[in-house]
């Protein structure tokens, strides 16, 4: 593999920033299936690909949306072309057959709740990080929030308890009048132990 160059660094990460508020561009639905393809090839653990994506793209579904997110999450997610319901599939596991080249994989995970659970809920999280920086590398800009009440989403578009969801993520095209000041980051030697 080669480092990638510094542009595409800038635009996926380095000059990347939390959009707080959208343009009113609209996101066409190429665009999100596109996002998908690159995303989908994220590292999971066994290839289990747990997430699940639901699409708000209209007025009437966001607004089946809006009453359980925080009220600083409200504007900036009917501004939005889209909002994404990342979430995890609980039995993921029905399709290990056919994404994974072991056998009885589909009957580990069926059989024991807790790794199941954990599995899923990690590979959720880290697709909906691949999906973000697919759909950065795109062209969109993303607004990740966690600002919002879990189990009124669930209520609301998973009543059969099948999928749950995992975070909230705004698409479109920043409207960078809105974006707040970078704030610090960590240094590496605050996060890192070396052994």
């Amino acid at each position: 593999m080669t480092t990638i160059d510094t542009a595409s660094l800038n635009q996926l990460f380095l000059n990347a920033r939390t959009a707080n508020g959208f343009t009113d561009k609209p996101v066409p639905l190429e665009l999100l299936k596109e996002v998908y393809e690159i995303a989908k090839f994220g590292a999971t653990s066994m290839n289990t690909q747990p997430a699940r994506y639901v699409f708000l793209t209209t007025p009437q579904a966001k607004a089946r949306l809006i009453p359980a997110l925080s009220p600083g999450n409200v504007d900036k997610t009917k501004a939005a072309p889209v909002t994404v319901i990342v979430a995890r599939d609980t039995r993921f596991f029905e399709h290990m057959p056919n994404i994974w080249h072991g056998p009885n994989a589909r009957e580990m995970f069926e059989g024991n709740a807790p790794l199941a659970q954990g599995t899923a809920t990690r590979g959720t999280t880290l697709s909906g990080a691949y999906f973000m920086i697919a759909a950065r590398a795109v062209g969109l800009d993303c607004g990740p929030m966690s600002g919002f009440d879990v189990a009124k989403v669930n209520a609301e578009f998973f009543a059969d308890g099948r999928y749950q969801t995992d975070f909230l993520l705004n698409l479109g095209y920043a409207d960078h009048s809105k974006e707040f000041a970078r704030n610090p980051r960590l240094a590496f030697e605050q996060v890192a132990t070396v052994l």
